[in-house]
């Protein structure tokens, strides 16, 4: 097993809070700190504890003072805007996982280092030194000269493995990539302007994205094929891609739509697929199930992909019809975890 490390949130949204739920539950890495705008820590606490999505979390979670208890360990907070103002160093922090989401704290990250040993921003970040995705790209990874590492986004982390899969088979001429997401917290209950999270202050000039959540799939461009491209990048230039966002709290799907430079069977493209399953270990990245579950189905579920058989269709053997699942939170944030694992082996 890799040495522990003391890890720093940045961002206490959904991500970072299944991020802790996760460091809780394997006992290795120890969370120490946590930065996050709500100044309001009893209401940290309380949305640790109780989670609509996840469920109770058990054991002791409070608030204590200007910290969380958690599990009988106090973890302190703060409340700056930008992720270099902190003192990570002072709390004894080795990687920061910067989760807000806001473009500046990606910006600044760099500011941190030498002073700590990595910085992980769980966005496609275009500043990072590397992007890494388990099942395409983790043996590339070094963390002596990767210092602040992007694990990209729960669209890519489920896609490139595949794509980069199926291209080394098959090759692939050109396809689509459609994706249905859940909603996210910057959206609204009722129609109005679409707020930023990258860029806090502004709003999207795609206006669709602002109508009610709750009542409508809502049409959006992606930057699943731009991340997917910096991960794979055999297949720049192959792929086009839209996405609904959704009325469903959690748990997205990947609709790929490709045609095949050579010829394939679905046989012969299970058999790539349960390589890739079986090329990862022990790691939980790729499942293959041909059960008739729904997305609820996948809640909680921590593989960063769930391929569904179901909907594998071959049109004259070069048109490819594949169905991705994957807990946009939970599976993602289980990545960003073993993450950690790869950090401290370095």
């Amino acid at each position: 097993m890799t040495p522990p490390l003391r890890i720093g949130l940045n961002g206490f949204g959904r991500i970072g809070r299944a991020i802790a739920r996760i460091l809780l539950a394997r006992g290795h890495h120890e969370l120490v700190h946590i930065n996050d705008l709500n100044a309001d820590v009893a209401n940290l606490a309380y949305l640790l504890k109780y989670d609509t999505t996840y469920g109770k979390l058990g054991g002791e979670v409070r608030a204590d003072g200007a910290a969380l208890a958690i599990a009988g360990r106090r973890v302190p907070v703060t409340h700056q805007p930008d992720i270099a103002e902190v003192d990570w160093s002072g709390a004894g922090v080795d990687v920061v996982i910067e989760a807000t989401g806001v473009t500046r704290n990606e910006q600044h990250a760099r500011a941190l280092i030498p002073r700590m040993r990595s910085v992980l921003v769980t966005h496609a970040a275009p500043t990072a030194d590397f992007t890494l995705v388990f099942g395409a790209t983790e043996k590339a990874f070094d963390p002596a000269q990767h210092r602040i590492v992007s694990t990209s986004i729960c669209d890519a982390c489920a896609v490139a493995p595949v794509m980069r899969a199926l291209h080394a088979r098959f090759g692939v001429d050109y396809g689509f990539i459609t994706t249905l997401h859940p909603w996210l917290s910057y959206q609204n209950l009722m129609d109005g302007p679409s707020r930023s999270q990258a860029y806090p202050g502004s709003t999207h000039s795609h206006y669709a994205l602002g109508r009610a959540s709750v009542g409508s799939l809502i049409p959006k461009p992606t930057t699943v094929v731009g991340a997917c491209e910096r991960i794979v990048p055999e297949i720049t230039g192959l792929l086009k891609s839209m996405s609904y966002r959704v009325p469903t709290a959690c748990v997205s799907s990947a609709d790929l739509s490709l045609h095949l430079e050579r010829e394939a069977t679905e046989e012969s493209v299970l058999e790539v697929l349960h390589a890739l399953r079986a090329s990862q270990g022990t790691r939980e990245v790729i499942r293959i199930t041909d059960e008739p579950l729904v997305s609820t189905d996948y809640l909680g579920d921590s593989h960063s992909c769930i391929i569904d058989t179901r909907w594998l269709m071959l049109n004259r053997g070069r048109q490819l019809k594949l169905v991705l699942w994957y807990d946009n939170e939970w599976g993602y944030s289980s990545r960003v975890v073993d993450a950690l694992d790869l950090v401290a082996a370095g």
